[in-house]
């Protein structure tokens, strides 16, 4: 069975990177890129603050900061516990797979950090801020969304890759959402 699952995962990969065309490289390598979403955590910092003030933004940065290294980490766990080869440092699969950037990155895999740590910012953020502004929940998981199908347009992630990574992300951030909001209602007490 797990064999079977593994087939599909390589099939569809190899269908879904080789739609890319050179035309739409740019876009991608952008929506890949790390530093692209730093305007998107700038302005999320200033809506948190605007939304619930300068002392529980901080005990949400302190959360968020912790989130994202906790995920981070969690990748990496799996990475090198299961050391499941990239698609483009798969001996097999190389010349398959339409590698679109220089790199092709860490020698494994599963699961994606790239997916799971924009999970993991989206779903805490778009829960935080829900009460707030109406679709920031929905605009937060379509810009994860774009960004962990990045990892396989550009050629370094399998699509279970993606799923998993995308799924352990959404769940830290509900998470961690709930311990920020267990403090939040400490900090209500304390001032009441």
């Amino acid at each position: 069975m797990l064999d079977s699952i593994l087939e599909n995962d390589i099939a569809l990969f190899l269908y879904l990177n080789n739609l890319g065309t050179v035309q739409w490289d740019g876009f991608w390598l952008l929506m890949t890129n790390k530093f692209t979403a730093i305007p998107l955590y700038i302005v999320l910092l200033f809506v948190t603050y605007k939304s619930i003030g300068l002392k529980k933004t901080v005990v949400a940065v302190v959360f968020i900061l912790l989130l994202i290294a906790l995920s981070d980490q969690t990748s990496q766990l799996f990475k090198y516990g299961l050391r499941r080869l990239r698609p483009c440092h798969d001996g097999d699969l190389m010349d398959l797979t339409r590698l679109v950037k220089s790199s092709c990155g860490g020698k494994y895999s599963f699961f994606s950090a790239h997916a799971a740590n924009s999970a993991a910012v989206a779903v805490y953020f778009g829960l935080l801020l829900r009460n707030y502004y109406k679709h920031v929940f929905t605009g937060l998981l379509i810009w994860a969304l774009i960004v962990a199908y990045s990892r396989i347009y550009i050629g370094v992630h399998f699509p279970a890759d993606i799923l998993f990574g995308f799924f352990v992300g959404s769940t830290y951030g509900i998470l961690f959402y709930n311990m920020a909001k267990f403090v939040f209602k400490k900090y209500n007490k304390q001032l009441s």
